[in-house]
């Protein structure tokens, strides 16, 4: 097993606290547009969305869809009306998961070759990533909205590799999904760190992660 020289990184519940900042955008949203109720109300709802997201992992316009249909508003409210709400406001409710910063100023201090690979939104991520402060962390960041290609798909790993400028035995995928960030990064030859947020593992898949961590600040023990 060769020696770590490179780490790459997924953005969503891994650097940033997406839990924070999507509970934070969808009490903006229902603030906005449902108004018209009692905050009691209004919290019930937000929970509801919450639910409805999935953690992210809906596909947005059919969730979109979904909202316009079901939430009771005053008037009615397209999925396009709430597609372009999302697209102006959401990645500003960003915010940093605990240690991240600490985190990554030590790894760079240690030398490591840091990338980053999420999966969304060209310019959804990019807003992120400039709000949070992170773009001078990394040496590449790989978006599937730009790549034209999404996590798990072994293309993304292989683009985000070359990028870095490094092997897949060099290099440690750091992440909280065990399909998207543990299970692919495995497979493309990586070993991976999993970051234990939402998503329980699946004992089917037939990778499984090298080392696992509860907060980013336990990559000191490892790194």
């Amino acid at each position: 097993m060769e020696t770590v020289q490179a780490l790459l990184f997924d953005l969503d519940n891994t650097l940033m606290d997406r839990d924070y900042t999507f509970r934070s955008f969808s009490t903006q949203f229902v603030a906005h547009f449902l108004g018209h109720l009692g905050p009691d109300r209004q919290l019930e709802i937000v929970e509801d969305i919450i639910i409805r997201d999935a953690d992210g992992y809906r596909d947005k316009d059919g969730f979109f869809r979904e909202l316009s249909e079901v939430l009771p508003w005053r008037e009615a409210v397209s999925a396009e009306d709430i597609r372009a709400f999302y697209d102006l406001n959401y990645s500003r409710h960003g915010a940093l998961m605990k240690h991240a910063v600490e985190s990554l100023g030590y790894l760079q201090e240690r030398g490591y070759a840091m990338g980053l690979l999420t999966n969304g939104k060209s310019e959804i991520q990019h807003a992120k990533i400039d709000l949070l402060g992170l773009r001078g962390h990394f040496k590449s960041i790989v978006i599937s909205g730009e790549a034209g290609i999404s996590k798990p798909d072994p293309a993304i790993y292989r683009l985000a590799l070359d990028r870095l400028g490094y092997d897949s035995q060099e290099t440690v995928f750091i992440g909280d999904h065990p399909v998207n960030d543990i299970w692919g990064a495995g497979r493309a030859g990586m070993r991976g760190v999993w970051l234990r947020r939402n998503h329980p593992w699946d004992d089917k898949l037939d990778v499984q992660p090298w080392k696992t961590i509860d907060e980013l600040h336990e990559l000191r023990s490892i790194l």
